[in-house]
């Protein structure tokens, strides 16, 4: 049957959503999995998916407070140029938490010659799932991702604190892990939640409180397309922090906003599908086929120097800790929520691996980039993971993580294997991104400090 082919229909569908706006809000996301974008007239739907339009290639290498990258080689070594945005057009939606008929536009970055700009996320991400296409693999997975709500009036100078909390430490500070009440609770910011990631396609599958105050997860269903996950971990993350603002709250994806309190992190379940669709992975109830355990291997030995990318900021350190639900060393073990990876063997169709380590803070491409191209080269060279850890005890043969931010950028650094599955460039942005952070921190004195020093040392 002759027709307009099925790709044209969707594109000339988002085409005209973005042309009957009454404005787009074209955004990329940053190193740091930030977005940053303008707004444009709704004359610029056909540019946005056709020529596309300029952005500074220096945008994407931002640090966490939105500066230029001094050493980064963008910026200031390259007089800051343009690159040229296409609108990634599965992500063009209408923004339900915004006033009119308000369109958005993920935008991703490509070079003269078609190629992805070697510092776009997104980039990375697809230069690792290409590296699977050409065996004829596909890498299937669902992401579990915390977060917190807490009063938008507590924040800066000022004790974080959930909503509703007093003097008392109790309103506001009970923690009903697992049940309804505390969903219920917060159920017009939930359901505005829900509704708007279906009007953008995000596929959430579960809603859960957690084991902190106001803390919730969600879970965006399985599927075999690692990129569209990726976007969609990051477009629920923009979600949640435009509806809870509207509610007079803050959404933070913070790996440890609460000292005392758990911490919020992001788990990753990965199976990989042959040409066929079958999942490689599929052993028996008790034990999956080989290459799941050399993907293991390969995770276990990058992940050391993969800490940077799954822990990127100073907070983020602040999860790991013995006796805690993150872990401080690269183990795994079967149905050991415990360990670094999890494995799961009791459904063999289904036989999977869940990574356990990055907090709900990363960059979900990034992550997911680490994750895969490790798992890859496992699987390549047929990596030992190793004996399993049993319970809370690690494997003798388990590398310690590093566990400082510092360390880890250094592990990051010198990483042939990162640079490897990111890009040798990336690894280097990335890299000057985190110094500079750093450097920022050592700047800054804390009340800590001065409640220990000031009058004492």
């Amino acid at each position: 049957m002759d027709g307009q082919p099925t790709g044209d229909i969707v594109l000339d569908s988002k085409r005209a959503l973005l042309a009957g706006s009454d404005l787009i809000e074209a955004f990329i996301i940053d190193v740091n999995g930030v977005p940053r974008g303008k707004w444009l007239q709704p004359d610029k739907a056909k540019t946005l998916l056709g020529k596309g339009i300029a952005m500074p290639r220096s945008a994407y290498l931002l640090d966490i407070w939105g500066r230029d990258i001094i050493e980064g080689g963008i910026a200031f070594d390259t007089g800051d140029p343009d690159g040229i945005c296409m609108a990634v057009p599965e992500s063009i939606a209408r923004m339900p938490w915004a006033e009119g008929n308000s369109v958005q536009a993920l935008l991703t970055m490509v070079e003269p010659d078609g190629s992805l700009f070697y510092a776009d996320p997104r980039g990375v991400l697809a230069r690792v799932l290409n590296r699977y296409a050409q065996q004829g693999l596909t890498p299937a997975l669902g992401v579990e991702l915390e977060f917190y709500l807490v009063d938008a009036g507590k924040s800066g100078d000022e004790p974080l604190a959930p909503r509703g909390a007093d003097a008392s430490f109790w309103r506001g500070w009970h923690v009903d892990a697992v049940g309804l009440g505390e969903i219920h609770d917060y159920e017009p910011i939930m359901r505005a939640m829900l509704m708007a990631a279906r009007a953008q396609r995000i596929e959430l599958e579960t809603l859960v409180s957690e084991s902190g105050p106001g803390q919730f997860e969600v879970t965006l269903k399985y599927a075999a397309d690692a990129m569209a996950i990726a976007d969609s971990a990051t477009l629920f993350k923009r979600t949640i922090k435009h509806i809870a603002r509207q509610h007079g709250l803050t959404a933070t994806f913070m790996a440890k906003p609460y000292g005392k309190w758990a911490g919020s992190g992001m788990h990753v379940h990965m199976s990989v599908l042959d040409r066929a669709g079958r999942n490689i992975f599929t052993g028996s109830e008790t034990r999956a086929a080989p290459p799941l355990y050399h993907a293991v291997g390969g995770i276990i030995a990058a992940m050391p120097d993969s800490m940077l990318i799954f822990a990127p900021h100073g907070n983020s350190y602040r999860r790991f800790a013995p006796g805690a639900h993150a872990p401080v060393f690269g183990d795994w073990g079967h149905d050991n929520r415990l360990a670094a990876i999890r494995v799961l063997t009791a459904d063999p169709a289904a036989a999977r691996i869940e990574h356990r380590v990055a907090g709900a803070d990363c960059n979900p491409y990034l992550a997911f980039a680490a994750m895969l191209g490790a798992a890859l080269d496992g699987m390549d060279a047929k990596s030992d993971p190793g004996a399993e850890s049993m319970g809370s005890k690690p494997s003798p043969s388990a590398p310690k993580l590093p566990i400082a931010w510092a360390d880890a950028v250094n592990c990051f650094a010198g990483s042939a294997a990162l640079g490897g599955i990111l890009g040798a460039n990336f690894q280097n942005i990335f890299t000057a991104c985190k110094r500079q952070e750093i450097n920022e921190f050592r700047q800054r004195i804390s009340d800590v400090e001065y409640d220990a020093y000031l009058k004492t040392a």
